[in-house]
């Protein structure tokens, strides 16, 4: 078994500069020490081909990586942008209900609206690092993704026919239980088919899907408010959740025809691209992305991520940057501030995630580009708290609009590139890394049950406490 070298100690300094090198040599590293692994591709030269790629040139290799890459990427970037845009509508359509008139007609006081939003964290947290876990084993995304999808769909669409405040938390806890399987699952899924090189712009593509639902949402919501209200007897925010879930669920039937599996698990590619597509990740990392080891069972790979301290400096990193993009669980409400009505309100939550996604998306191409990550998060997170601090301080209309458009741009231009230094930084083994996504995931958004109470009534327009730790907490990331 080739050997590798062990790894000296690193103190704080040490871990900062190596999770800033472009993550040129990757670790396993738990508490100072490199873990081997025993794996197929450990038993030879990274370099060596497989058999049926052998005979071919460097040139002709390259062509045929591009040719997969191209195939993978139209099969897989449209479908997980629209699971994620629906994954994003049946959780955040909360604010939009809100506006519509659910608190009204349920009796909702301030603070059992805040509690609806954050309870939906709790399930979302307990239900990560073991949904990822699962989804290594198992092997089979576009059956996992289907069936979670579908599950989520009914019970958003159920939300619509809840009649008090008991019925609204449990729809919403267990809402997040199931949806908290696809945006940990998918990062995972992507990092097992994309090089550390390719992962900031598809994990922004991906992400970009929040991004749109965040301005179509808007648009839907004033048009069912609009037009639904009424209808049938059933008023517009019930309309709101009984439409998107029903999509949901009308969408999932699709997922398990279009998206591959893992490289060794997807039928519809020829031999010889599924051992191209294993190749390039193992050449990419040094050792093979497939579980059956030992060194890649499940508690082994939990093992490795919480005793590897890089993984809690990237989760201090991440669960900053979701403190502070908090305030899009309450985006219309926020904006709601500025005075309009509830069309008018609904409609002007569009631009500002029209605005992020051209934002997130070429900034994480340029991080790709440069092959750099910290200034590609530090200036966007920069940015926004500038941002806060303008709309805390004034109430002037046009500025604290203004201000309103770049907080989201702002905030996951530099989230989304933390996002992907995780799989770059603890890429193996596999289920090291899929632990590793879970868990930063899942503390990440413990931020949003707290930060939902500081959304109150009585701190309108200003939200000044929000907005201080908001600046706060983006300092610190």
């Amino acid at each position: 078994m080739r050997e590798i070298a062990p790894q000296k100690a690193v103190n704080g300094n040490d871990t900062a500069a190596e999770l800033g090198r472009n993550d040129d040599s990757a670790s396993t590293a738990g508490g100072g020490t490199l873990h081997t692994t025993t794996s197929i591709a450990s038993r030879r030269d990274i370099n060596e081909k497989p058999p049926l790629l052998r005979d071919l040139s460097e040139e002709e290799i390259e062509e045929l990586e591009r040719k997969l890459k191209r195939r993978i990427d139209l099969r897989l970037l449209p479908m997980i942008i629209l699971i994620y845009i629906m994954n994003y509508l049946d959780r955040n359509n909360i604010p939009a209900a809100q506006v519509a008139g659910m608190g009204d007609e349920l009796g909702l006081t301030s603070s059992q609206f805040n509690t609806a939003v954050s309870i939906l964290f709790v399930g979302y947290i307990l239900m990560q690092v073991p949904s990822n876990l699962f989804l290594d084993k198992i092997g089979r995304p576009s059956l996992y993704f289907t069936v979670v999808m579908m599950i989520w769909g009914a019970i958003s669409g159920a939300t619509g026919a809840v009649q008090n405040y008991s019925g609204l938390l449990a729809c919403r806890f267990f809402l997040g239980f199931i949806e908290a399987s696809y945006f940990p699952g998918c990062l995972f899924y992507l990092s097992s088919w994309y090089t550390r090189k390719e992962l900031s712009l598809r994990t922004a593509i991906l992400y970009s899907g929040s991004l749109i639902s965040g301005a179509v949402s808007g648009l839907i919501s004033a048009g069912i408010t609009d037009g639904l209200d009424g209808k049938a007897g059933i008023s517009a925010w019930r309309w709101l959740f009984i439409l998107e879930g029903s999509v949901t669920v009308f969408i999932a039937f699709f997922i398990w025809i279009v998206i591959p599996d893992f490289p060794k698990t997807t039928k519809w590619l020829s031999e010889q691209e599924r051992q191209l597509a294993c190749w390039r990740l193992e050449r990419d990392i040094g050792e093979e992305d497939w579980s059956g080891s030992e060194a890649q069972k499940v508690f082994h790979g939990l093992r490795l991520a919480f005793t590897d301290v890089k993984m809690y400096v990237l989760m201090i990193l991440v669960t900053c940057c979701v403190a502070s993009g908090s305030i899009t669980n309450f985006f219309p409400i926020v904006v709601q501030t500025l005075g309009f009505g509830k069309i008018e309100t609904l409609l002007l939550t569009t631009p500002p995630y029209i605005l992020a996604t051209i934002v997130v998306l070429g900034n994480a191409w340029h991080a790709d580009k440069k092959g750099e990550r910290y200034f590609h998060i530090v200036v966007p997170l920069a940015i926004s708290v500038v941002a806060f601090i303008l709309a805390a301080s004034t109430l002037n209309t046009a500025a604290r609009y203004v201000a309103m458009m770049f907080m989201p741009a702002s905030i996951y231009g530099g989230y989304i590139c933390a996002l992907s230094w995780i799989s770059a930084t603890l890429p193996r083994p596999v289920t090291k890394r899929a632990a590793a996504l879970a868990a930063i995931n899942a503390v990440s958004n413990a931020s949003s049950i707290w930060t939902a109470y500081m959304y109150t009534k009585s701190s309108a327009p200003r939200y000044g406490k929000r907005a201080t730790s908001a600046v706060i907490r983006t300092i610190e990331s």
